[in-house]
């Protein structure tokens, strides 16, 4: 009979699976195309005979999840629709040792047998399960061999070239042919979707805005900002607020200049890239290498949000993140600031009201006190009312000092004025030798190149040297904190909290040294 497409469950028919990878396609071995192995099947089981086939084209071996023909199969065997399943060879069935041991014991238990075409020995004998089981641990082997090639040539690429590498789908952008520096590849150029971006950075910079309001403000703008899925059944994914919170950490939409350089590399990323790459048009992909540790390259897409904009929302989601600041405060302003000098861990603010509900007793309690590695002792002896009047002196005392510093910075400033000289007085020799270029011999060729090079890099310190004066004296802006702490007393707890937030990183506290306050501002 033919091929069986239409199931019958009083029907028993042979199933024929066939299944090519993506690297199989890449090979000059025609008996792995799916035709040819669906035509050795058929001659193998007969085309008088019932039978079906089930295809999985472009899938891995490497497990069953992403293999819907394979699972069909499955569900059919477990129905009692099937008599025996047929392949061309097994690693066609499963490159997975341990999974396909799982699935034929399985099969087994269903009275299911698996025949190649390819491994003609039979099963049933311990000697045929001992060889089925050889080539199986060798199929294994590939698989992650191919695997680890696949991994170290992605690898080499995402270190050697700003291009996009495949694979993860960018909200935002789409990818684009093009030719950089000689050669062709995949770059990334905005989509509808980097609107949606930008909006996004831009409204999330500001101290009173959180993810759900990003979300909220999409929603009644009648905005769509759905992204293409292969994993949904709608073919589309809606995004939540852990989308939006990886889009607004991801240096990828950042126009990168030199206070980004000196950001990453602060945070310890290994940069590939000199200074000089950081032009402040474009973006960074951050992969992660084999050792498991992250690096930065450049891209050579364009950003879409500027540096001031990207590290003011890496600032406000790295203040989040530490202390909860999602939180409402309830019985102090200081929530989720104040932590022991000791042990490190956070101060819970306890209320006690006597019974009529008139008089409220606060104090602190350690948190580390109640676990393993505990704390000396459980109480501060401070009480809050003390603490936070302590504070929020301390903060007035902080504004004062960043409008007389503030003050101090709008003077001249000789050295960077110096720097900027040095700068232009190199670009204007480099453009001097480069008119030489054009009329130069071998030698002279070779030292005006030479001399080009050292100039460079002459270049390229001055210009981390004014990057770094620039990062230690950027200006704060201390207006919108003058007015309301002018009105302190009239603020409510939440109000004064949030003011706290974006002033102070971490306030230590014990009864034998006091309040330690470090500022983030």
């Amino acid at each position: 009979m033919k091929n069986t497409t239409q199931r019958n469950n009083t029907k028993i028919f042979t199933a024929i699976y066939v299944r090519r990878s993506v690297s199989d396609k890449d090979k000059d071995n025609n008996s792995l195309s799916i035709d040819a192995q669906k035509a050795e099947c058929i001659a193998y089981v007969g085309k008088d005979e019932n039978y079906s086939i089930y295809c999985d084209d472009g899938r891995s071996g490497k497990d069953i999840a992403h293999r819907p023909a394979f699972q069909q199969m499955m569900a059919d065997a477990k129905e009692g629709i099937l008599s025996r399943i047929v392949v061309k060879k097994y690693d066609r069935f499963s490159r997975n040792m341990r999974e396909y041991l799982n699935i034929t014991d399985e099969l087994d238990k269903l009275g299911i047998s698996v025949y190649s075409l390819s491994e003609p020995f039979n099963t049933a004998t311990k000697e045929g399960r001992l060889l089925r089981n050889n080539i199986l641990s060798f199929a294994d082997f590939e698989r992650e061999t191919i695997a680890a090639r696949v991994a170290d040539a992605y690898n080499t690429k995402a270190r050697t070239t700003g291009f996009y590498q495949g694979g993860k789908i960018y909200y935002g952008y789409v990818p684009e042919r093009q030719t950089v520096n000689g050669k062709t590849g995949s770059v990334l150029v905005p989509s509808e979707k980097a609107q949606v971006v930008k909006t996004a950075y831009e409204l999330y910079q500001k101290n009173d805005v959180s993810l759900s309001d990003i979300i909220n403000y999409f929603k009644n703008h009648n905005i769509d900002v759905t992204q293409p899925s292969k994993r949904s059944k709608t073919g589309r994914t809606n995004m939540d607020r852990s989308h939006f919170s990886r889009i607004l950490e991801s240096p990828l939409y950042v126009r990168a200049d030199k206070e980004i350089y000196r950001y990453l590399q602060g945070k310890g990323y290994e940069l590939l890239d000199d200074v000089s790459a950081y032009n402040g048009v474009n973006g960074l992909f951050r992969h992660t290498g084999t050792n498991g540790k992250d690096y930065i390259k450049v891209g050579y897409h364009e950003g879409l949000v500027d540096s001031e904009t990207w590290l003011a929302v890496q600032d406000k989601k790295a203040h989040n993140s530490k202390f909860g600041n999602n939180l409402k405060a309830k019985n102090s302003w200081l929530v989720g600031l104040v932590k022991c000098a000791y042990c490190g861990y956070a101060f819970n603010i306890i209320a006690s009201w006597n019974k009529s509900h008139t008089v409220c007793w606060r104090y602190y309690i350690d948190s580390g006190y109640y676990r393993a590695d505990s704390c000396t002792k459980s109480r501060l002896k401070l009480k809050p009312d003390d603490v936070e009047q302590a504070v929020y002196e301390a903060m007035k005392e902080r504004l004062e000092v960043l409008n007389i510093a503030k003050k101090e910075n709008e003077k001249p400033d000789t050295e960077t004025e110096n720097i900027k000289a040095e700068i232009l007085r190199i670009d204007d020799e480099i453009r001097k030798l480069m008119d030489k270029l054009a009329d130069a011999d071998g030698v002279l060729f070779g030292y005006i190149n030479e001399r080009i090079n050292s100039l460079h890099g002459e270049k390229t310190s001055f210009e981390e040297k004014l990057q770094a004066k620039s990062r230690k004296h950027k200006k704060i802006n201390t207006k919108p904190l003058e007015a309301p702490m002018s009105r302190w007393d009239e603020l409510s707890v939440d109000e004064k909290h949030d003011i706290a937030v974006t002033m102070i990183d971490v306030i230590y506290l014990s009864d034998e040294n006091g309040i330690d306050i470090h500022f983030s501002i």
